[in-house]
């Protein structure tokens, strides 16, 4: 307990004395190890803590992993929705009146991520000023909206004015903005691991359930679903995710976030990595048919790719994170991604597509969970605002995929779509041979979190 001396009334340097000697009785009474959620980065207790503290706190606080898993969960309830017509959508739409030609098809799958690109900037740079809940929750609204507009709708254009809609609800940037307040920079990467894991499984998952789940309810009933997945994520924000820090007292003023050039670098890169994703899974699924596994039974092979690539992927991050190799393991991420694309545009047979594709998961995991992190580590101040660019150039990437990937099956064969892909991967390449170190870490304490 703090004496008389702290309360103003002995003047002087007693006065001075005293209140030193009890801030220093009050560091000596905290536990070096002790991880204190409610005091701020900044706060001076945290910035002297002993060196011998540091081995402790290289590990994730339970609350930086309670922000981390229930976050990862929003994504993944709302990709999952998303991943449940992936595999299903393009044979049903044939059944269609309207749906009988591949580009409006393309079209309908590709609307949704044009949407996302119009506005994960406002809504980005929206949630630096009011907050990171109001955005999540608008926008999750949008997107059961949506839903439920495809889901009553029976014609190919009704059910692509819903997945516009969804669109809308452009809340990648918020998401991954509030991990990023709720985390320290040491275990960033790790938080965006498990919101990439998360979508991979909700990606395998929905290849295992998408087709029995069309025979039961019907393609109106998975819109159905991702109405209701929507409002259990809108639960999930509401009262399961820690509450985030305010806004930054200082933003980065928005032109600088568009020009700097290590933003721009990794802006490049997802838009390059999601269209070239988004180009081989309109061919992958065909080849593998081909080869002998039918469509129903494709999760049997991306089940088990996708788990054993996680695996896989820890050394790597682990070489970026923990030992300072972003660099080299970034521009050896988007090589080995290159040389997938080439290697598919000349594999034979079902075991050598099932070795790239574990290949192409290895590489895609790794890009997808340090790529964000960078970007929050560029721009601190304006963290929002940034991750909505980059959130951006990702949905053009996942629209232009779609509709130059089908452009390309339709009129060019199935090669010419994987030497494409290795084109635009090449570009980015080179583009991030020249990208600096990621600013150094401070010292942190655990991240603060509002009451």
């Amino acid at each position: 307990m703090p004496d008389k001396a702290t309360s103003g009334q002995l003047p002087g340097a007693s006065a001075c004395r005293s209140s030193q000697a009890d801030r220093a009785s009050d560091r000596a009474r905290i536990p070096p190890t002790t991880a204190m959620p409610s005091i701020p980065p900044s706060s001076p207790s945290l910035s002297n803590e002993p060196t011998r503290a540091e081995p402790v706190r290289d590990r994730m606080t339970r609350g930086e992993l309670h922000a981390s898993l229930s976050l990862a969960s929003i994504f993944a309830l709302r990709m999952l929705g998303l991943f449940l017509i992936l595999p299903v959508f393009a044979e049903y739409a044939r059944s269609l009146p309207d749906g009988h030609d591949a580009q409006r098809v393309g079209v309908a799958m590709g609307i949704y991520g044009l949407m996302q690109a119009f506005l994960h900037i406002p809504l980005g740079w929206l949630s630096d000023r009011v907050g990171r809940k109001p955005v999540m929750v608008a926008g999750l609204l949008l997107f059961v909206a949506g839903a439920l507009v495809a889901a009553f709708s029976d014609t190919l254009t009704g059910i692509t004015v819903g997945r516009a809609l969804q669109g809308m609800g452009a809340i990648s940037a918020a998401i991954t903005a509030c991990i990023a307040d709720l985390t320290r920079e040491r275990h960033r990467t790790k938080a965006m691991a498990m919101v990439g894991g998360s979508i991979g499984l909700t990606f395998a998952l929905s290849l295992v359930i998408a087709s029995p789940l069309l025979h039961s309810i019907g393609m109106s009933g998975i819109f159905g679903l991702m109405g209701v997945l929507g409002v259990l994520a809108i639960g999930v924000t509401l009262f399961v995710v820690p509450n985030p820090p305010p806004p930054h007292p200082v933003q980065m003023p928005f032109r600088k976030v568009l020009l700097n050039a290590d933003l721009i670098r990794l802006n490049v890169g997802v838009l390059a990595l999601h269209a070239s994703q988004v180009a081989m899974f309109m061919v992958v699924p065909t080849m593998l048919s081909d080869a002998g596994m039918p469509l129903d039974q494709h999760w049997k092979v991306y089940l088990p790719v996708v788990l054993v690539s996680f695996l896989l992927m820890l050394a790597p991050m682990m070489a970026a994170e923990r030992y300072g190799k972003v660099r080299p393991v970034l521009l050896a991420s988007v090589a080995l991604m290159t040389a997938v694309q080439l290697m598919f545009a000349t594999v034979h047979g079902l075991w050598p597509i099932v070795g790239v594709l574990l290949l192409f998961f290895v590489a895609f995991n790794v890009l997808e969970a340090m790529q964000p992190s960078l970007v929050s580590r560029y721009a601190a101040a304006s963290r929002g605002a940034a991750l909505g660019v980059y959130n951006t150039t990702q949905s053009l990437g996942l629209a232009l995929g779609g509709v130059a990937g089908g452009w390309l099956l339709k009129h060019q064969g199935r090669p010419a779509v994987f030497v494409a892909c290795a084109a635009v991967l090449l570009l980015w390449l080179i583009i991030a041979w020249s990208m600096r170190a990621p600013p150094a870490r401070s010292k942190e304490g655990a991240p603060a979190v509002a009451a």
